[in-house]
Formats: structure tokens, sequence, C-alpha cells
């Protein structure tokens, strides 16, 4: 894998919307999923968000994990993504890419790994290589990330970033 791709509702959020009565809009991201991101991003693959929704608070998300790929009120998903590949110079063979919901559907029929929650839409578990341990919004895309890094022999950095936080697992 090269390029690692994900939704965001569902995926790095629990699905919730949340509303105050001013209309503010929260969304509860893991911090555990954010360093699988940096994890993959240190290993050298290409960080994406891919979602139909368009808020500022994606927006502040990605800029705090440094993804360069955002991409906010995508209705097709598959064309972004293709795309996106070409513009790397990748294949879609090396792309993986989680999502949850119909709209993420083709995306993942498509590319070369996908994966969903573990609470993602029936249709999308039945359709995608893997589904997660864990729920959208509770740590899928970390336990996705280091299914990568491993996959890829990149234990040696996962071990290595372990061991300079004086931590180990």
């Amino acid at each position: 894998m090269r390029l690692f791709a994900t939704d965001v509702d569902g995926v790095l959020t629990d699905a919730g919307m949340y509303y105050s009565e001013s209309g503010d809009e929260w969304k509860k991201f893991n911090t555990r999923d954010g360093m699988g991101i940096k994890l993959l991003q240190r290993a050298g693959l290409i960080t994406a968000i891919v979602t139909q929704e368009r808020t500022r608070l994606v927006a502040r998300r990605a800029e705090k994990l440094a993804i360069p790929e955002l991409h906010q009120g995508v209705l097709d998903k598959l064309s972004l993504i293709r795309e996106m590949a070409a513009r790397h110079g990748l294949s879609l063979s090396q792309v993986a890419y989680i999502g949850d919901d119909i709209n993420d559907l083709e995306s993942l029929q498509a590319v070369g790994f996908s994966a969903s929650p573990a609470d993602g839409m029936p249709e999308i578990r039945r359709a995608v290589d893997y589904v997660c341990r864990k729920k959208g919004g509770e740590g899928a895309v970390r336990e996705l990330a280091d299914m990568i890094l491993v996959a890829q022999g990149q234990v040696a950095s996962f071990k290595s970033h372990v061991s300079r936080s004086g931590k180990r697992s």
C-alpha cells in the first residue's frame, strides 16, 4: 500500500452528529486513530480524507494530522480516489480505503485493500477485505494502520516509535 484513504463520519468518528442549542456542531475524533495516521505517514504512505460532508471541523482535524489530501463535499468518491492515485503515479491496487456506508461501496470494491469498522453497514462489511474489530471513532483506523504497518514489514518503525516514547506494548 502506498496511499491510505479514509471516510470521516462512522470511521474517524462514531457516526454521531452532535449539535448545541446555538447550532454548533461537534464531532469526536479518537486520538489513537490520529496516531495510526501519523505512523502511516512516517512509513511513507500518503494519507487522505475523502468525505461527502463539508465542515471546518474536518479541515481542522486534517490540518492537525498534516494529512496532505483533504477532500470534502465529494459525491463521487471513486472518481476522486482514481484521480488522486493517478496524480501520485499509483494504481488503485496500491490504495487502502476504509469506509462504512453505501456511498463508500464503489471505492471499497475498486481499491487494493478495503476495510470497514465493526459497526459499518452490513452490505459494506460483506463487501470489504477486512472488518475491523473496533467500531468507527473507537480505534478502527488505528487497528487498520497497525495491520498495514505489520504487513509491510514496518514493525521496526512501529517499535522504534514505541521505544522512543519509553513505553512498550
